[in-house]
């Protein structure tokens, strides 16, 4: 099986994803700064989750660029990334209209964490299905930067009931270690043509 009908289905659900979430962006109903204040929260909730859900469909590509084929565990690892995806929408618009309360915070940090571990699981079936000498493989390596996020989603959480502001510091600390571009599946498959 080739890896072009997931893809395409990913990116239209990431999509989807997207458009789900600036939905829940409100115009304010005054015409002045007074009227953005309160959506303050709503738009930066936003911003991180458009920011995260990005960082996810780069990820995905990446992913898939190295894989060269499918089997059966590769579709349903997906769909499970796809499903706590699809989670971002709710609970943003939770942190937003909570105005960052703990709960929310902590309930934002479980799904980024099973998000991530979703992530993690559909790389492992791919590994798995490609061979431990893959390029795939190679590229992923030691995988330090999902372990580190799978820690400081880990930390957040119960970090969220202490000081909510504390979890989504650490939750954009995540964001920021994954903008930091990961060559590591793109020199391998260059690599890899080259030899």
């Amino acid at each position: 099986m080739k890896t072009s009908r997931l893809e395409a289905f990913s990116d239209g659900v990431l999509a989807i994803i997207i458009t789900i979430m600036v939905l829940e962006l409100r115009a304010p109903h005054t015409p002045d700064l007074e009227g953005i204040r309160p959506l303050l929260p709503v738009f930066l909730s936003y911003l991180q989750s458009f920011l995260y859900v990005g960082i996810y469909w780069n990820n995905h590509h990446h992913l898939f660029q190295a894989a060269r084929r499918l089997n059966g565990a590769t579709l349903w690892a997906n769909l499970h990334l796809l499903f706590w995806l699809s989670l971002i929408p709710f609970v943003t618009s939770w942190v937003g209209e909570s105005h960052f309360a703990a709960l929310p915070a902590a309930a934002y940090g479980i799904v980024l964490l099973l998000s991530s571990i979703a992530f993690t699981i559909l790389s492992h079936v791919l590994i798995r299905h490609h061979g431990k000498d893959s390029t795939l493989a190679t590229a992923i390596g030691k995988d330090r930067k999902g372990k580190l996020s799978l820690a400081l989603y880990a930390l957040a959480i119960p970090l969220a009931f202490v000081l909510p502001a504390i979890a989504y510091g650490l939750y954009f600390l995540v964001a920021l270690i994954w903008l930091i571009p990961d060559k590591r599946i793109e020199g391998a498959i260059v690599q890899h043509v080259e030899q």
